[in-house]
C-alpha cells in the first residue's frame, strides 16, 4: 500500500514525503515554504499545497505541473471525480481544477481563511473556515451555509452516505445529514440554533454600521437571494445579525452585532489596526520600537513577532508575552478570548497555558534563530539602536532585556547616538541546509548545472558555516582558519550565477561574512567587486516597474540592505571611501517608490543611520557627508507613512547636524535650508510619533 505523509502535520522542511511499507520511497522537492496539504491521485500520483501559494502535481518524485493562482497559503485539496480536483487557501476562495491546470469555478463567499475541503459522492464541495461556516458548493454555487458555534471550522470530512461532519476550535465534532431520519432531537437542534445565535459577531465582519441606522425585524419579510446572504436588524436597539438559509427558505439568527474589540480606539501600524500598539524603549534616549497586539491574538504569536521583527533573542519571549499580558485590557469575543487557533499559523486565538506555541505565518523570518529557514518576510523591523550618554562621546550597548520586560513611555534619542546597528542573529544551521539543497537541485538540472558548486568550491561554502558556528557561539570560540578572498569568491559566483529566486540564503550569508570576516574583502578591487555583486544578486539593475515588485526580488533586496548596513560597523575600515560611495550611488538609482514594504524602507534608513554613527566618530570626507545628507533628506522627504522609518533617518540627520557642529565643518547654506524645510515639516506628517517632534526641535536647535 502506498501512502502520502509530510514529515511533520505541517511540514515546516518544505518536503513532502511518500512511504511504503514504512520505508521512505520518494521525497518530493520543489515547494519554496511549508508544504501543508497533500493527497494521493494513485500510486504514482500526487498533489501538494504550500505556503509559497502554489500547488504541485507529482508523477513519483518529479514535479510534472505547477498550479498557480491563490494568492496566500494553500490550506486544502480534495479530489473531485471526472474533474480534477478543488483546493482552499488563506486568501479566502476555493478553486476547482482540471488536472491541465485549467479553472473550472472560483468559489469567493467565506469571510477569511479556507482551512479544509471534502466532496460528497454526489459531487458536492464542503468547506469550512476561520468564518464559522461550513459551506457547500454545487455547480459553482453556495447552496448552503452552515454558521458554528465556535470561532473556527478547522476540518471538515463525508460520510460514505453523504453525511458531514465537521471539527471546530471548540473542540466538538458534529455531524450534519439531509436525511431526516439521522437528524438530532428537536431539542438538540434548538440548542445548536441557541449556541449560534448567543455568539457575538465583531461589527467590522459584517460593515461596522451602527445600530440605529440598521432596519428592523420587518425587514426579514424579503427573502435573501442566495444561502449565506447576511442581513443586519435593529431588534428594539440591539443590533442582530441574520443569514439566509437557502435549504429551509428562512433568516437564521446567527449573533449579535458588537464592536469589535478596541475597534473605537483602534491604532494604526504599518497599514494595519490594532487594539494596542505598545511603544518599547531598549534604553534611556533610544528609538523606542512598536509591538502591535491584537486582544484577539495569542500573546505568545505577537511577542514572538516582536523579537523576531526587532531581531532581539528569543529568551525574552517570556518577558514580552508577561507585559502583554498585564498591559492588554481583557476583552472576550465569542466564547472566550482563549480559544484555540488555527494549528498551523498560529494566527488565530490560542492560549498558552505555559511555553510558547511554533509561531508562524505565510512568511517567517528566518533571521532570529527560529527552528525553520525559509524565504524571508520583509517585516523584519531593525534591531534597537544603542544609545550614547547626552552630548558626550560614552555610549553604552541597548538592554534588551530590560526592554522586553519593561516598556516605557516613548522619548526621542539623546544626540550623539554612537553605536550602528548590525543583523548578526541567525539560523547558521538551517541557512546552510537551504544552501545544499539548492545546490542539490541545480546540480540535477542540466541546464543550470554550471552555477552549482562542486568538491572544493562546496568545501569553501561549509568552512564559511564551521566558522560562523564558531564564532557566533555562546561563548564564542575562535576559528581554527580565516575566511579568505577564495571564500568571497564563492558567494560572488552565487549571486551573480543562481537564480534570482534562489539568492535569499545567499545574501544572508553574505550578511553575516560581512558582519564577522571584514577583513576577507579588504582590498580595495575586491570589495568593490564583492558589493557590486551583491547589487547584482538582488538585481538591481533591472526596471523598478510595476510595482510592487516580485516578491523574491522584495526579499533580496531587503537582505541587500542587512548586508550594507552590517558594513558600518564599528572597526570597518573606510579607506578611500570607495565602496561608500559606490553603495551611495547605486542606491540611488532606485526610485525611494520601489521599496513599497515599510520594513524594507526601515532597513533602508538603518545604513544611514549606521553612517552616520561613523561620521560621529571620526569627519567624513566632505563628499561622502554630501552623499549621505542627501539620501538622508531623501527619506525625509518622501517618507509619508511609517514613521519608524523617518524616526531612523531623522537620527541620522541629528547625528550628520551634530557632527557638523563637533568638528567646525558646517554645512553647506543649501543643505542647512533644505534640513530646515525637513525638520518644519515632518513633524506634522507624523503628529502621532511625539519622538519625531521632539527630535526635530532638538536639531534645529543645532542648525
Amino acid at each position: 500500500m502506498w501512502r502520502l505523509a509530510v514529515k511533520d502535520p505541517s511540514s515546516w522542511d518544505q518536503t513532502a514525503k511518500v512511504w511504503k511499507g514504512f520505508e521512505k520511497a520518494y521525497e518530493l522537492l520543489g515547494h519554496e515554504q511549508s508544504v501543508w496539504a497533500v493527497i494521493a491521485i494513485d500510486p504514482s500520483q500526487f498533489l501538494t499545497g504550500s505556503a509559497d501559494n502554489t500547488i504541485k502535481l507529482w508523477h513519483q518524485n518529479k514535479a510534472v505541473k505547477t498550479f498557480t493562482g491563490h494568492t496566500q497559503a494553500v490550506r486544502g485539496l480534495a479530489l473531485i471525480p471526472e474533474i480534477g480536483f478543488a483546493s482552499c487557501a488563506n486568501d479566502g476562495t476555493i478553486r476547482v481544477w482540471t488536472m491541465e491546470g485549467d479553472i473550472v469555478h472560483i468559489l469567493s463567499g467565506h469571510t477569511s481563511f479556507v482551512y479544509s475541503l471534502a466532496v460528497t459522492s454526489r459531487g458536492d464541495i464542503i468547506s469550512g473556515g476561520e468564518d464559522r461556516t461550513v459551506r457547500i458548493w454545487r455547480d459553482g454555487e453556495c447552496v448552503q451555509s452552515i454558521v458554528h458555534p465556535a470561532i473556527s471550522v478547522w476540518a471538515v470530512s463525508t460520510l460514505p452516505n453523504t453525511d458531514i461532519v465537521t471539527g471546530c476550535s471548540d473542540g466538538l465534532v458534529r455531524v450534519f445529514s439531509r436525511v431526516e431520519e439521522r437528524w438530532a432531537s428537536d431539542e438538540e437542534v434548538r440548542n445548536f440554533e441557541v449556541d449560534v445565535a448567543a455568539h457575538a459577531v465583531p461589527a467590522p465582519t459584517v460593515g461596522g454600521v451602527k445600530v440605529n441606522t440598521l432596519p428592523g425585524m420587518d425587514a426579514l419579510i424579503t427573502p435573501g437571494l442566495k444561502s449565506g446572504d447576511v442581513k443586519m436588524i435593529n431588534n428594539r436597539g440591539v443590533g442582530e445579525v441574520y443569514q439566509w438559509d437557502g435549504i429551509r427558505h428562512k433568516w437564521e439568527k446567527v449573533g449579535n452585532l458588537t464592536d469589535a474589540p478596541g475597534t473605537s480606539n483602534k491604532q494604526t501600524f504599518e497599514g494595519k489596526q490594532y487594539d494596542y500598539v505598545f511603544d518599547v524603549d531598549i534604553q534611556e534616549g533610544a528609538p523606542s520600537l512598536k509591538l502591535p497586539y491584537n486582544i484577539t491574538e495569542n500573546p505568545y504569536t505577537a511577542a514572538q513577532r516582536f523579537l523576531e521583527r526587532n531581531d532581539l533573542p528569543m529568551h525574552f519571549l517570556d518577558q514580552v508575552v508577561s507585559f502583554i499580558q498585564k498591559s492588554a485590557e481583557s476583552v472576550t469575543l465569542g466564547s472566550s478570548a482563549t480559544a484555540p487557533s488555527d494549528p498551523f499559523t498560529g494566527a488565530s486565538r490560542y492560549q498558552a497555558s505555559q511555553g510558547a506555541p511554533a509561531s508562524s505565518g505565510d512568511f517567517m523570518d528566518p533571521f532570529t534563530g527560529a527552528s525553520r529557514y525559509r524565504v524571508p518576510s520583509v517585516s523584519s523591523l531593525p534591531a534597537p539602536l544603542s544609545t550614547a550618554e547626552p552630548w558626550s562621546g560614552a555610549s553604552r550597548p541597548a538592554n534588551n532585556a530590560a526592554a522586553a520586560a519593561s516598556p516605557q513611555t516613548q522619548s526621542a534619542a539623546k544626540l550623539p547616538v554612537h553605536t550602528p546597528h548590525l543583523f548578526l542573529q541567525a539560523n547558521i544551521p538551517a541557512m546552510q541546509a537551504k544552501l545544499h539543497q539548492f545546490n542539490d537541485l541545480l546540480r540535477q538540472e542540466i541546464s543550470a548545472s554550471s552555477a552549482a558548486l562542486y568538491n572544493r568550491d562546496l568545501s569553501y561554502l561549509d568552512d564559511m558555516f564551521s566558522f560562523l558556528t564558531k564564532i557566533s557561539a555562546t561563548p564564542p570560540t575562535q576559528p581554527n582558519f580565516p575566511v579568505t578572498p577564495n571564500h568571497i569568491e564563492v558567494l560572488i559566483h552565487l549571486l551573480i550565477k543562481w537564480p534570482s529566486a534562489q539568492r535569499f540564503p545567499v545574501l544572508d550569508l553574505s550578511r553575516l561574512i560581512i558582519a564577522h570576516a571584514p577583513e576577507s574583502y579588504a582590498e580595495p578591487e575586491f570589495t568593490t567587486r564583492f558589493f557590486n555583486a551583491l547589487f547584482e544578486g538582488a538585481e538591481w539593475s533591472q526596471p523598478w516597474t510595476p510595482l510592487p515588485l516580485p516578491k523574491f526580488r522584495e526579499t533580496n533586496i531587503l537582505l541587500l540592505f542587512r548586508a550594507l548596513a552590517n558594513a558600518f560597523k564599528d572597526d570597518s575600515t573606510i579607506g578611500d571611501g570607495a565602496w561608500i560611495k559606490l553603495i551611495f550611488e547605486k542606491i540611488q538609482q532606485a526610485p525611494y517608490a520601489a521599496f513599497t514594504k515599510p520594513q524594507t524602507r526601515m532597513t533602508l534608513s538603518t545604513i544611514y543611520f549606521n553612517m552616520s554613527c561613523r561620521g560621529v566618530r571620526e569627519q567624513l570626507d566632505p563628499g561622502l557627508r554630501s552623499a549621505l545628507l542627501a539620501l538622508v533628506l531623501s527619506v525625509l522627504q518622501n517618507e509619508t507613512e511609517d514613521a519608524e522609518t523617518a524616526y531612523r533617518a531623522l537620527v541620522a540627520l541629528g547625528n550628520i547636524v551634530y557632527a557638523a557642529k563637533q568638528f567646525n565643518s558646517p554645512l553647506q547654506p543649501t543643505q542647512e535650508s533644505s534640513a530646515r524645510a525637513v525638520l518644519n515639516t515632518l513633524p506634522a506628517t507624523f503628529a502621532a510619533d511625539v519622538r519625531v517632534r521632539n527630535l526635530s526641535q532638538d536639531i534645529l536647535a543645532l542648525l
